[in-house]
């Protein structure tokens, strides 16, 4: 059986959903792990959501490292803005298939100017 870890599957869905749909599928991704009261993503909301997401094995301090790691302002919690940066961070080849997707658009582009 192959062990696909979280950052493994962004690339997949990038290439599978294109690069609208994956920023639908980050979005929904936040929205599952924030608190819904303060609108962001605390240690308390990552513990209380992270099976939703398959974090469920993450120690308590594997999980504070991952709000440290994208915490950006120092506030202690990730906006949306820093969870999608930290996802991109987590995942290098998610680079890759952005820059592929961005040709390809820039091809479709060109055929439609012609």
């Amino acid at each position: 059986m192959v062990h696909l870890e979280f950052q493994d599957l962004l690339p997949i869905m990038a290439r599978k959903l294109g690069g609208d749909g994956l920023i639908n599928e980050l979005c929904k991704g936040y929205r599952m792990l924030m608190d819904g009261d303060k609108g962001v993503i605390t240690i308390d909301s990552l513990k209380k959501n992270s099976a939703l997401m398959g974090l469920q094995d993450f120690s308590e301090e594997e999980l504070k490292n991952m709000i440290r790691e994208g915490d950006m302002d120092g506030d202690g919690a990730l906006d949306q803005i820093e969870f999608c940066i930290l996802m991109f961070r987590l995942s290098p080849d998610l680079l890759d298939v952005a820059q592929d997707l961005l040709h390809k658009a820039e091809q479709q582009n060109t055929v439609h100017h012609k």
